[in-house]
């Protein structure tokens, strides 16, 4: 067997305990104490070792799609052949688009971009066509407060306090928008990210509840998120810049929607689309009227992968930080976040390996 050919894919479910100063969040209805993602880490032939990250709902389901169906494909093939993933995602177009299958193979392309790096002896921007920026601002983005003012204030205040100088929200309501702008002050940029809170025609009357507050962006105004032409739309009367791609149905609903400048900004996911989907939409993005600005609300190989791609494209965007206090922080020491920036890593691949951590028994799965 050649000494590039993978002889392993593991999936590894990743549990981050967390507090947000308040009582837990919900999701899906439940309370969420705790922000879940998955390792996935690939061994070759000759004991190379790669690291990837995947969204992950559900750690048994995603856990018996790597085994099933992603490792047995992926075992014996050449880790460095560009045209393994394409393959792979053709092989299992008809188990969905979108979803958990999509999301392991967007782990899996993480981890052989980072085999790829580490091969050639070369930080992961290299790949992309190398950096452009040493450093990349970071935004504190907060969790949900269900509008309680005296928690915005408290929780902007503190985040502002620590040397972020960006500032966003999952909130829903212009009094909410209110409270963070008062503890902020004027200038400061504040998104407000509403999870797809609205319905086409209810959208223009809450944003415009907000306008006065100042957001710099609102983000996901609307139900269903894909809808390029309602989104349209609304970017041509609202006057506010819109965002909009974590959870774009598939990569090309996001190229389009980059190419046909329906929203300001464009947000994949990496650890859902995998990285070099989201590396085409910020190609695609270039020098023209959208900019591609990843959504980042988790910690592992993904969070690095969407600190190279803002690295090298071509406009300067900040990289989001779930603003939240961890049990365990992955990376925290190899790229810590400094008054609001965090340095561009220049070791092979991704510049960190999570081995130390889960040698330590850091992450609960």
């Amino acid at each position: 067997m050649p000494a590039n050919a993978i002889v392993s894919v593991e999936c590894i479910p990743m549990r981050l305990p967390f507090h947000h100063w308040s009582p837990p969040p919900l999701f899906a209805g439940r309370p969420r104490d705790k922000l879940d993602s998955a390792l996935v880490r690939v061994r070759t032939e000759d004991g190379a070792v790669a690291w990837g990250e995947s969204y992950c709902v559900e750690p048994r389901a995603l856990t018996a799609i790597f085994e099933t169906l992603i490792e047995p494909l992926a075992r014996g093939k050449d880790g460095d052949d560009a045209t393994l993933l394409p393959t792979m995602q053709r092989a299992l177009h008809n188990l969905g688009r979108s979803g958990p299958v999509v999301h392991a193979l967007a782990g899996l392309d993480i981890a052989l971009w980072d085999l790829r790096a580490k091969r050639a002896g070369v930080p992961l921007h290299e790949l992309l066509g190398g950096k452009r920026r040493d450093r990349v601002r970071v935004y504190a983005s907060l969790l949900q407060y269900y509008g309680d003012a005296g928690k915005l204030d408290a929780v902007t205040t503190r985040a502002l306090n620590e040397g972020y100088t960006e500032i966003k929200l999952h909130e829903r309501t212009a009094d909410a928008l209110a409270a963070a702008r008062r503890a902020a002050g004027p200038g400061v940029p504040i998104m407000v990210d509403t999870n797809c809170a609205w319905l086409p025609d209810e959208a223009p009357a809450a944003i415009a509840a907000m306008a006065p507050h100042d957001p710099f962006w609102i983000e996901e105004p609307l139900w269903t998120p894909e809808d390029d032409r309602a989104l349209a739309r609304l970017k041509e009367t609202c006057g506010i810049a819109l965002a909009v791609g974590e959870n774009a149905a598939n990569a090309l609903a996001l190229e389009r929607m980059a190419e046909d400048a329906v929203v300001q900004y464009v947000q994949p996911s990496v650890i859902k689309l995998g990285l070099s989907a989201a590396w085409r939409i910020a190609q695609r993005c270039g020098d023209g009227p959208v900019a591609c600005a990843p959504q980042v609300a988790f910690f592992g190989p993904g969070y690095l992968a969407s600190l190279h791609l803002i690295a090298a494209q071509q406009k300067e965007v900040a990289l989001e930080r779930l603003y939240v206090e961890l049990a365990h922080v992955p990376y925290g020491l190899s790229v810590p976040i400094e008054k609001g920036w965090v340095r561009v890593p220049d070791g092979p691949g991704l510049g960190a390996d999570p081995e130390a951590a889960l040698a330590a028994g850091q992450y609960s799965h």
